[in-house]
């Protein structure tokens, strides 16, 4: 019974099921019309939904963030889902109206009907899930992880290839953890550092993310940790209103784990990486930071391990930059301005941005009249020209704000009042500075040098100042120059304090109405012939009229209203007497009379109590000083008294005099006789204090022995001219004119100072091998010594380890008919920009090799037979040398 009731459920069951699925299935072919309504109406439903995702989405990714997978998928599937939706509707219309036409149903009718109702009826289903997930899309898109190198838009380099090449290897140096890229703003460093970002993403490399952050003149550390947190972590509002320290651990922690490359872009002032979080680069994490800074002193601070000028660009690539802003149409436009687009592009000093900045202006000027104007304006007053005042001169302002005090600003400043491209003699300007009271700080004068240097160190620091090879010098940058002087122009507390008008054709001195208040006026070469009348100029400290040579008259009376001038040079005038007013010139501390034809001194002068630094070298119709006037100048610190046109019987009471001079540090003199000269070494005030010794025209039976010089221990020029008595050097031993290296010591018997000699008409000479110890020479000049033979005489073997003229920068060798040698082995020049050669046939071989001037560009002047005659170490030597030739008549 029990079998039979349980088959008996089975078969009811099976029968209702039956029942169900026939139901199900006429439902399918009789709700077809209402089915087909609702999956219309959800279908629409869906769109609505799928709109007000995708625009969440759209919203989100225009936050930089990236849609999640599952949402893409969902998107995809509502499209499809439509897609087939919409066709199966299209279906359902057709079958719909071909049974309404046929009016019956027959079988085929049925099986179709049946078909479409299941697939609307399955769409209905499908939709409604979509539904579901779509409403429980709370977020869409998450943050995108950072890339490990993100593209930095930048133009492109000229003329900072060798630069960007040398970094880069850098980079692959295990020892070189921190670069630090410094030079003037607008000399392409930001340029540069935008290269190397984007070069990673050109090539393969071992490091796992590239992190760019602009620290800028007032850095934000909060912000800089923020920008280097959006590289390496989830950069939220949580996160951002942690604590710097909290911060700095977060970052430590991340970038300890990977394999780095900080770029640092704008730096001003020295940054604690641990304070920021970033763990200093070094062997063995073997990561990597770049930074840029203005500043040579900062990448010192840094701890850089390699520190990399990027300097003003070549004149080539200077001209190929300015030529693609300004356009081949506007070069070709006339002929005849290519030729003036160069002198325009010359004045861009090789800045980019100044470049940048002109060629752009310039780029739509067709006439020669237009670019003339520009030549001139440029020329003359640069900052009127359209953009130099914003942004280039802004910009550059930046590292003369930064400078660490007011004083080192002045000192700066300063420096505009000399002309374009010229070489300032540090001691003098730094002489300058003292007697102006910029560096009162110290007492005495070597604190206050010191400080002079330093501050001339401070600007060669932040590149406002340029140091070439010759390091007594420094030059002013043009732009630099005009950045300066358009600090001191018209506008701002300033206006009216420099009159600066150098190298502009003046023939007469501007009116004196500009000169009122003025307390610095340049007119430096110019062509000013006269200075007639009496300038009102109560505040003017500064008058500097060098290379005016036309200038032969300054009427009485013309210092009469310059109670406070301080500096005056008048070097390179035709000034043969000054006005007795001088004297009324009471607060003058420095006179420069070098290179006039200075004949006389009025009275007055002893009125000068005040005057530190007198010059008068180079003054050769200056026959003799009056009794009594040096001795009267009793705050004298230095005089120049160098190559003066004293007569042999002159001045004997000159020695006594400088001896008086209670404050005497730095002396240069002239001397005529023998017994002057005897009188002078004698006394170990003079020697102690002198830096230059000029020989001139002895009379009388002397034999020179130059280990005299040697206990003038600061020695740093000498000149020797048309000494004929002065038949030979007794070195090692009287009587023996040639040298025995092995009885000489270069540690005792060495001129350490010396860095310039000249040597004259001494027609007696054979040889200066005394030279082979003084290291640090220079210059070097011999003339008209008609038995010179050898500059350096040829000595035993083991003198070949002495290496004379290491540092030597320039040499002359003028009308020396028996020369044959300067030295007899190829030497290594460091730093040798020069040689000339004149009239000297028997010299046919020069101390050089292919090596000798590595990296280095070195001019060889002379007569062209003379040049074709020359023997030489080898092919590759004359191949290094040749294209450096340039002949002279």
């Amino acid at each position: 019974m029990g079998n039979v009731c349980s088959v008996s459920i089975s078969i009811e069951d099976i029968a209702r099921r039956c029942c169900d699925c026939i139901a199900a299935r006429a439902n399918y072919i009789c709700k077809l019309q209402e089915n087909r309504v609702t999956l219309r109406t959800e279908l629409q439903k869906l769109r609505a939904l799928r709109n007000d995702v995708k625009r969440k989405v759209d919203v989100a990714e225009r936050q930089q963030m990236k849609r999640l997978d599952q949402v893409q998928v969902w998107l995809s599937s509502v499209e499809d889902m439509e897609t087939e939706v919409t066709q199966l509707i299209g279906d359902g219309a057709e079958n719909i109206e071909e049974k309404r036409f046929c009016g019956s149903c027959y079988p085929k009718h049925c099986i179709s009907s049946y078909t479409l109702g299941k697939k609307v009826v399955r769409n209905l289903q499908d939709v409604a899930i979509l539904m579901s997930e779509g409403r429980n899309f709370e977020v869409v898109a998450d943050i995108v992880p950072p890339a490990p190198v993100e593209e930095i838009p930048s133009r492109p380099t000229v003329g900072l290839e060798s630069t960007f090449d040398r970094v880069w290897r850098c980079l692959g140096e295990e020892h070189v953890g921190m670069i630090g890229l410094y030079g003037l703003g607008g000399a392409g460093k930001t340029t540069l550092l935008t290269q190397i970002n984007n070069h990673f993403l050109k090539t393969s490399h071992n490091f796992d993310v590239v992190i760019w952050v602009v620290v800028s003149k007032t850095p934000n550390l909060d912000e800089v940790q923020n920008e280097i947190w959006e590289k390496v972590g989830f950069c939220d509002d949580k996160w951002k209103s942690k604590s710097r320290h909290g911060k700095a651990i977060d970052i430590w922690k991340a970038l300890s784990k990977k394999r780095f490359v900080m770029l640092l872009d704008d730096m001003w002032e020295q940054m604690d990486l641990l304070e920021v979080g970033i763990p200093s680069p070094d062997q063995q994490n073997k990561s990597k930071l770049i930074f840029t800074t203005r500043s040579q002193d900062l990448c010192g601070q840094m701890g850089a391990h390699e520190k990399i000028q990027v300097k003003s660009l070549a004149w080539r690539d200077s001209w190929d930059l300015f030529k693609k802003y300004v356009g081949e149409d506007t070069l070709n436009s006339d002929p005849q301005i290519p030729e003036l687009a160069e002198i325009v592009a010359r004045e861009c000093c090789g800045l980019p941005l100044v470049i940048i900045t002109i060629g752009r202006a310039m780029a739509s000027k067709v006439t020669p009249q237009d670019w003339k104007h520009a030549i001139r304006v440029l020329q003359t007053s640069a900052s009127k020209f359209p953009g130099m005042e914003d942004p280039v001169y802004p910009r550059l302002k930046y590292s003369y704000d930064s400078l660490p005090t007011k004083i080192v600003q002045s000192c700066f400043l300063y420096c505009s009042l000399f002309p374009e491209d010229f070489s300032i003699d540090k001691e003098a300007l730094i002489w300058k500075w003292i007697c102006e009271g910029f560096l009162d700080e110290y007492d005495d004068v070597d604190g206050a040098k010191n400080q002079g240097f330093n501050i001339i160190n401070t600007l060669i620091h932040a590149c406002l100042l340029e140091e070439p090879l010759d390091t007594n010098y420094v030059k002013l940058h043009d732009v630099i120059r005009d950045m300066a002087l358009w600090i001191t122009g018209d506008t701002g507390e300033m206006k009216g304090k420099f009159l600066v008008q150098t190298s502009a054709g003046l023939t007469q001195a501007p009116e004196f109405v500009k000169w009122t208040t003025a307390e610095r006026i340049s007119l430096m070469q110019n062509r000013i012939k006269k200075l007639i009348g009496s300038p009102t100029c109560p505040n003017l400290s500064t008058l500097l009229l060098d290379s005016n040579r036309p200038l032969n008259v300054i009427s009485d009376a013309f210092f009469q209203f310059m109670p406070n001038l301080r500096v005056l040079s008048l070097n390179g005038t035709n000034i043969i007497e000054l006005p007795s007013d001088i004297s009324n010139s009471v607060s003058l501390q420095y006179l420069d009379l070098s290179w006039t034809r200075i004949l006389r001194f009025p009275v007055g002068m002893k009125n000068l109590v005040k005057l530190k630094r007198l010059e008068l070298a180079c003054t050769d119709e200056l026959s003799s000083i009056p009794r009594g006037l040096i001795s009267s100048l009793s705050m004298l610190q230095t005089i120049n008294l160098y190559r003066c046109g004293f007569k042999p019987d002159g001045n004997e009471s000159l020695v006594e005099e400088l001896e008086s001079l209670k404050y005497l540090v730095d002396l240069r003199i002239t001397i005529v006789s023998a017994c002057v000269f005897e009188r002078f070494l004698s006394s170990r005030k003079l020697r102690s204090c002198t830096h230059g010794i000029c020989l001139r025209i002895f009379k009388g039976s002397i034999s020179f022995n130059v280990s005299s010089l040697e206990n003038i221990k600061h020695l740093n020029s000498f000149w020797m001219e048309y000494c004929d008595t002065l038949i030979k050097f007794d070195w090692a031993e009287k009587g023996k004119e040639t040298v025995d290296y092995s009885n000489l010591n270069p540690k005792v018997k060495c001129f350490n100072g010396l860095e310039t000699v000249t040597i004259l008409g001494c027609r007696m000479l054979k040889n200066l091998t005394w030279l082979i110890f003084a290291p640090k020479l220079k210059y070097l000049e011999i003339a008209l010594c008609q038995q010179m033979e050898e500059v350096i005489g040829k000595g035993e073997e083991d003198g070949g380890n002495l290496s004379p003229f290491t540092n030597l920068i320039e040499v002359r060798l003028l009308q020396l008919p028996q020369l044959k040698s300067m030295y007899w082995n190829p030497l290594p020049f460091l730093y040798l920009e020069r040689i000339i050669v004149a009239r000297c046939p028997k010299l046919k071989k020069l101390p050089l090799n292919s090596n000798s001037a590595r990296e280095r560009r070195v001019m060889i002047e002379g007569e062209e037979k003379w040049w074709n005659e020359l023997e030489w170490e080898d092919e590759a030597t004359l191949n290094t040398f040749l294209p450096n030739f340039q002949a002279i008549l």
